[in-house]
């Protein structure tokens, strides 16, 4: 019988300071869809707009030596058979394997969310666990992380700076913009709730297929979780 592996990833948003990171597990035949959602459900992404995943390598300079710069190896894509605005020309992430991929040559993965906000995660194999070593049931699940995620439709990094900055002050015409919005006068860009977050790992990524793959809008229910109306309950 051939040995089955675990995953463990370290995944960082890219572009924002001080760093917004995870370190989680998967099984190695999750497909790269699915780590996808994964990694939505990790950094506060409520699938409402379009995803891809590519994978990249490092330019090597004349030297040999690895360069700052990557070359893509591959994209892929939730393939749609019906005509729409965006025309993925990726692979089908959903029936691509994380085992199918090489990630021996120092690769890694962008998950690339919403396209106009430009939101983009680099998830980097940290190494490989014999998958005896922990019950399927229990993964995905983060390990450890720091930072809250991002904010929907904000305006992407600089977007997220701006709406961190005014909560900080708290006072203000953005302020005042940012907390109507949101609906919440305080806004913590630190906070990192492992327990919840390992809660909606066993929840979002199946709402998130059935949104990218089957086409269905959220039921009620869906939504309730997305936006953590059982925390509220609770109260």
């Amino acid at each position: 019988m051939a040995t089955q592996f675990i995953y463990q990833f370290h995944a960082e948003l890219e572009g924002y300071k001080p760093k917004i990171w995870r370190r989680f597990q998967v099984a190695e035949s999750t497909a790269v869809a699915r780590l996808g959602y994964i990694i939505m459900a990790m950094y506060e992404m409520k699938g409402s707009h379009l995803l891809s995943i590519e994978h990249e390598r490092p330019l090597l300079t004349a030297s040999g030596r690895k360069s700052q710069r990557t070359e893509l190896i591959e994209r892929y894509d939730i393939l749609d058979e019906e005509p729409h605005a965006f025309s993925p020309d990726g692979e089908d992430a959903t029936q691509t394997m994380l085992s199918e991929l090489n990630f021996e040559d120092g690769s890694h993965l962008i998950v690339w969310y919403d396209f106009g906000d430009d939101w983009r995660v680099k998830v980097t194999l940290e190494k490989k666990l014999n998958a005896h070593e922990l019950p399927s049931k229990e993964l995905p699940r983060v390990l450890e992380g720091k930072g809250f995620g991002i904010v929907e439709d904000c305006g992407g990094i600089y977007g997220l700076e701006g709406l961190v900055e005014a909560f900080k002050a708290k006072e203000g015409k953005e302020y005042m913009q940012f907390s109507k919005w949101l609906g919440v006068k305080d806004f913590d860009i630190a906070k990192f709730d492992i327990d919840d977050m390992n809660f909606r790992l066993k929840k979002l990524p199946n709402i998130f297929a059935k949104i990218y793959e089957q086409r269905k809008f959220p039921t009620k229910a869906s939504i309730d979780i997305i936006e953590r109306a059982y925390l509220k309950n609770k109260k």
